[in-house]
């Protein structure tokens, strides 16, 4: 019998809603309860949904300026833990005092230089919530009594040469998912195509991150029986009028944030993620749950793990080697394969794998 645990998670918003880390602490929170943990919850927001069992402690902090809630949350999560006294405390937001801090969004350093290149060394100095976020990160990095816990080894690797991070302190957990609610079309499903005969997903919020622009040079390219699908929840009126001036009005279709993910992967032939910047984009883990064949880019720290079922560029800016890679994964025996490779990888990290190696994780902390 495993011995419970008491557990206290740190996040700065606590939801189902999403895809990102606020889906990541929620379904961590409702992991270790279901193994028996008493779990408790430090959030500055929180859904009107609960979860049974799970102790949510609110802080209030009030202010517009970003930065200064950053910091404010930090200060009032660490007087919760102190009263709490759990046997091992997870962060999963910015903050500065806990026993395992997820860098989830990866190294904000190498995010600075990949998505602002020369701007880079302007916006740390110019901006107060960058300068902040490289502060609290080098803070944390440079604290040997905290675990750094990645969700890919890109990131491992990022934090460990730039910060000198050792080995002993570093540890990989890749993301979880849930291979019921994402799963490959079967065969009484069929795609609605209209007149296309391939059609493309590109999902996440963050469209010049997430590398839309680029997306749409590659369909730019790619022959016209080809559409995309961009999923998100940017503004989408100068994205619009982008595909219009490349001629794309008829091939590009643009969805503002979707609950129904899982159908809309059931209606592609791939994900195309050309990113500059992802420590792990989950939406690769359910495109590859769902039996889609991924193209993204080596920035994507997802790419390693995908293996084959991904073909992965170099370069997040290199359109021709998008555009070749669609090519290549077009014919339907190749992407039906590749697609194998992926819902196989994805059924050895469900949301069950993840909480495991977490709780393992956490007994090393308290000492079990």
């Amino acid at each position: 019998m495993t011995l419970s645990m008491r557990i206290t998670l740190v996040v700065e918003k606590f939801t189902p809603q999403g895809g990102g880390v606020e889906r990541v602490a929620w379904e961590v929170a409702r992991g270790l309860r279901g193994a028996g943990d008493e779990v408790s919850v430090c959030a500055r927001e929180v859904d009107s949904i609960s979860l049974p069992g799970v102790d949510v402690k609110r802080v209030r902090v009030t202010g517009r300026w970003q930065p200064w809630r950053t910091w404010r949350f930090s200060a009032a999560a660490a007087e919760v833990i102190q009263k709490a006294r759990p046997d091992c405390v997870q962060s999963f937001s910015r903050t500065r005092r806990q026993d395992v801090f997820r860098a989830g969004g990866g190294c904000h350093a190498r995010y600075m230089e990949q998505i602002y290149s020369a701007r880079g060394e302007w916006l740390r100095r110019a901006s107060p919530r960058h300068a902040l976020a490289l502060a609290m990160e080098k803070a944390v990095f440079s604290d040997p009594a905290q675990l750094i816990l990645c969700n890919s080894e890109m990131v491992r690797d990022e934090i460990g040469e730039r910060f000198g991070v050792g080995e002993e302190r570093l540890r990989v957990i890749h993301n979880g998912v849930d291979v019921d609610r994402f799963r490959p079309r079967r065969r009484d499903e069929s795609i609605n195509r209209d007149q296309f005969e391939r059609n493309w997903l590109l999902v996440g919020s963050g469209f010049r991150r997430k590398g839309v622009d680029t997306a749409l040079a590659v369909m730019a390219m790619r022959p016209k029986d080809e559409r995309l699908t961009v999923v998100g929840g940017d503004p989408r009126s100068a994205w619009v009028a982008r595909a219009r001036a490349l001629g794309l009005s008829d091939r590009i279709v643009f969805y503002g944030p979707s609950e129904n993910l899982p159908a809309l992967y059931r209606q592609a032939d791939g994900l195309l993620l050309p990113t500059r910047y992802d420590a792990f984009a989950n939406v690769c883990l359910e495109a590859a749950a769902s039996g889609l064949p991924v193209v993204t880019s080596g920035a994507n720290g997802a790419a390693r793990w995908l293996a084959d079922g991904a073909r992965v560029v170099s370069d997040p800016e290199d359109i021709d080697g998008f555009a070749e890679a669609l090519e290549a994964i077009r014919p339907e025996k190749l992407a039906r394969s590749m697609g194998r490779a992926g819902r196989l990888r994805a059924e050895s990290s469900t949301w069950s794998d993840h909480v495991r190696a977490l709780r393992s994780l956490y007994r090393s902390v308290a000492g079990e």
